[in-house]
């Protein structure tokens, strides 16, 4: 039975070094760093860059074909959707998000780059 619940997996975001809630749509609540959304929180999925192109994100789909799913608009890009409490093994959903973090905290100017502990 996983225990990463879709409160538990927002607290496990916002705990990472920069993080911050948004809500840029209504209804729509994301994990950013600096001004880049790196999870898109759902009530139980998540959406985050799970590859630097859409054949590595691909991967997770093979995986996880129920669990795993390109996400709209963005999938082009490396973005799936993760379903929470499903297949997917909490600590790999862990690996994931800071998978989508590193990625995006990657790509940020140097300047706007969180402070690592």
């Amino acid at each position: 039975m996983s225990e990463l619940d879709a409160e538990a997996l927002r607290a496990y975001c916002l705990a990472k070094p920069g993080a911050w809630a948004d809500q840029p749509w209504e209804g729509d609540f994301v994990a950013k760093v600096g001004d880049k959304i790196f999870a898109f929180l759902g009530r139980d999925s998540v959406g985050l860059k799970c590859g630097p192109t859409r054949a590595e994100a691909d991967e997770w789909i093979l995986q996880y074909p129920d669990d795993a799913s390109v996400m709209a608009y963005v999938g082009r890009s490396g973005w799936n959707t993760l379903r929470l409490g499903g297949a997917i093994p909490d600590d790999e959903l862990r690996d994931a998000v800071d998978d989508s973090y590193a990625t995006v905290v990657a790509k940020l100017p140097k300047s706007r780059r969180p402070e690592t502990p």
